[in-house]
């Protein structure tokens, strides 16, 4: 299916007031039933208990005194727990803020300050993570971990293992605006800044991507990216929407990558521009093409190493940008594009090339990139134009 076709057709599939995750997820249970939706290490759910998982998840926070609009911080890898925390906070109104596993110190005590969590989700790999936080500067009121607490100790706040799922609930009269999650960036030119993301950011994420990577519902997406990252958690709604299945690695290895492609059946992967000329490091082998995968989401890897990946493993790499505020906004088919480039502007979103006035430079000429939104995502249609969005850099 063409790409306009495609991103027009779930736009129409999803009315503007079903962009929520709860609509979704409801919708898609009903269409899909018992084929697989999500696995990760042993675990795998269908649609139908996917759909249950979210609404028993939030029984569980609901239980536990969490209510819309209340924060869930969660420090954990890729497990189908995790999963399940975003789902059940997004089915209940609560706001999920899934944490760089890699975050402590002044950091994470900035992230959980900031992000006002009054519950902290926790894999107890992790506890070491708390080590010098300040537990009564937070407004932390309890701590789950995701198995037997062990030695976990923060403050006076007395650890528990995370409750069973709970009653389902009835999902909550969340709209297309109201914010589902905040993902903090990594901080690297100051303190992590937190992106409040709306349920509409995450269908047109979805949409854009599996338009542009021509994803179907007999796809299997295959990622070894964090779902503590907007990559991850999009390659989830890329599945939901079109009747896709994807599996979640533990992390990146580079020795086992083509592996586990071959393991899962996967038609489509997820890269990012350090991971291939890694992986075009290592010896040539067989394993390299003892797979299905036909194109993988690449964004900023180097052109040059485009044709040798793509030699050796026959997996084609799709370029182009987008950011955690924005969704992908600047991108083409693989069809089309020309590496190096990262392709068009989507529709609904425009974006310039600026000086340090914030002057349009011309071609050529070195800036800074800002991009704009001219919808907002709860809008009559989705992608109308209404007063101009502040700027994204």
């Amino acid at each position: 299916m063409p790409t306009t076709d495609l991103r027009h057709g779930l736009a129409q599939t999803f009315a503007p007031a079903e962009r929520t995750l709860p609509a979704m997820l409801m919708r898609q249970a009903e269409r899909h039933g018992d084929k697989p939706l999500v696995s990760a290490c042993d675990d795998t759910w269908t649609y139908a208990d996917t759909a249950a998982a979210a609404a028993r998840t939030a029984g569980a926070l609901h239980a536990a005194g969490i209510g819309p609009g209340d924060r869930v911080a969660i420090l954990c890898s890729n497990r189908i727990e995790l999963l399940g925390l975003l789902l059940g906070c997004g089915w209940l109104g609560a706001v999920a803020v899934p944490i760089n596993i890699a975050s402590r110190g002044a950091q994470l005590q900035h992230i959980l300050s900031n992000s006002g969590a009054r519950l902290l989700v926790l894999e107890p790999e992790y506890a070491g993570n708390l080590a010098m936080l300040d537990a009564s500067a937070l407004t932390l009121e309890a701590l789950w971990t995701i198995g037997a607490p062990g030695e976990t100790h923060f403050g006076r706040i007395a650890p528990r293992s995370m409750p069973p799922a709970g009653e389902a609930m009835p999902p909550a009269p969340v709209g297309p605006s109201d914010l589902a999650m905040i993902l903090y960036t990594s901080g690297t030119t100051g303190p992590s800044k937190g992106v409040c993301c709306p349920h509409a950011q995450y269908f047109w994420w979805g949409a854009n991507t599996a338009a542009l990577l021509g994803v179907t519902s007999h796809d299997v997406l295959c990622t070894t990216l964090p779902l503590f990252h907007t990559n991850a958690i999009n390659t989830f709604y890329q599945a939901l929407l079109t009747g896709a299945s994807v599996h979640y690695e533990k992390r990146f290895s580079a020795s086992g990558f083509f592996a586990a492609l071959a393991q899962h059946g996967a038609s489509v992967t997820y890269l990012l521009g350090a991971m291939v000329p890694i992986l075009l490091s290592r010896p040539e082998s067989a394993e390299e093409r003892a797979h299905a995968t036909r194109i993988a989401l690449a964004p900023g890897v180097p052109a040059q190493f485009h044709a040798p990946f793509t030699r050796r493993s026959g997996i084609r790499l799709l370029d182009g940008w987008g950011s955690t505020e924005t969704n992908f906004v600047l991108g083409t088919t693989v069809e089309r594009q020309k590496p190096g480039l990262m392709g068009p502007v989507a529709e609904g979103f425009a974006a310039r090339v600026v000086d340090d006035l914030d002057n349009e430079v011309g071609d050529g000429v070195a800036g800074e990139l800002i991009v704009r939104r001219l919808f907002r995502y709860g809008g009559e249609d989705g992608g109308s134009l209404a007063e101009p969005l502040v700027p994204h850099r």
